[in-house]
């Protein structure tokens, strides 16, 4: 059970930070409640998973961190739904605006052939990705033995693709959205995010599942290569390796990489 209270009051935003995360650490460890967010319209040392750089133009990212208190027991995947079903709800809206269409058939079109299918994907543990390519990162840093965690996201929303360096080209992906639906995507994250904390286990990794981008997919990490076999009760990657063996992955054991088939 997760601590009450809206997400996203009180609200400290930020023209420039070394990073949300960082800050939000230092609130949670002074007592900041619930639903604490730090936002910022640029990051100078914004960071990913183990110890890797997450790179924004100014302006032009969701760049956010939340405090959780008394965080539940799957809090990596209840922040990537609520991220992926952040980037589905603005998706949709950004195509059909392109299209220039607002009846719901091509809305439909927009988001794909059956409309109830998600578009947003999560690359275990907390990468999500539209068309193959990432938009967005999760970062969850806490003291468990303090109740609380912090919960950061990037979000690449009004991003061109001229701006990723060489290294990122084919890797990372945008919304294509204006600075101005940066405020709008906040709303709507939050919104799936207290959703999510809410949810019970079962219902959330049916969700995290049916939208794993790692299915069926070869992988490789220090201590072996295999396929992507979904995602166990604790919330672990589970991996068929060439023998035969199913093996468990913990996100702060491995560092995966996707090998070609």
């Amino acid at each position: 059970m997760t601590a009450s209270g809206p997400l996203g009051r009180p609200r400290l935003h930020l023209r420039q930070t070394t990073s949300t995360n960082e800050r939000a650490r230092e609130l949670a460890a002074g007592g900041a409640p619930h639903g604490t967010l730090v936002t910022a319209a640029e990051q100078t040392a914004g960071r990913g998973r183990q110890g890797r750089t997450w790179t924004a133009p100014p302006g032009r990212s969701l760049l956010c961190s939340v405090i959780v208190r008394d965080p539940p027991r799957l809090l990596p995947l209840a922040a990537g739904a609520a991220v992926a079903e952040a980037v589905d709800a603005t998706a949709v809206d950004a195509a059909a605006v392109d299209a220039a269409a607002v009846d719901a058939a091509t809305i439909d079109a927009a988001a794909g052939s059956d409309p109830a299918r998600p578009r947003a994907a999560i690359k275990w543990p907390n990468d999500v990705l539209l068309d193959g390519l990432k938009v967005a990162g999760i970062l969850v840093e806490g003291r468990p033995q303090e109740g609380w965690a912090v919960v950061g996201i990037g979000v690449n929303v009004a991003v061109a693709q001229t701006d990723f360096p060489p290294e990122l080209a084919g890797r990372a992906g945008t919304l294509r959205l204006e600075p101005s639906e940066i405020e709008p995507t906040l709303r709507e994250l939050l919104v799936r995010l207290d959703h999510w904390l809410a949810a019970d286990a079962e219902t959330l990794l049916a969700e995290v599942r049916a939208r794993d981008a790692l299915l069926g997919q070869p992988l490789s990490w220090a201590g072996g290569e295999g396929r992507g076999d979904g995602i166990d009760g604790e919330g672990r990657l589970v991996v068929i390796t060439p023998d035969g063996s199913r093996v468990a992955l913990d996100a702060g054991e491995v560092h995966l990489r996707r090998r070609e088939s």
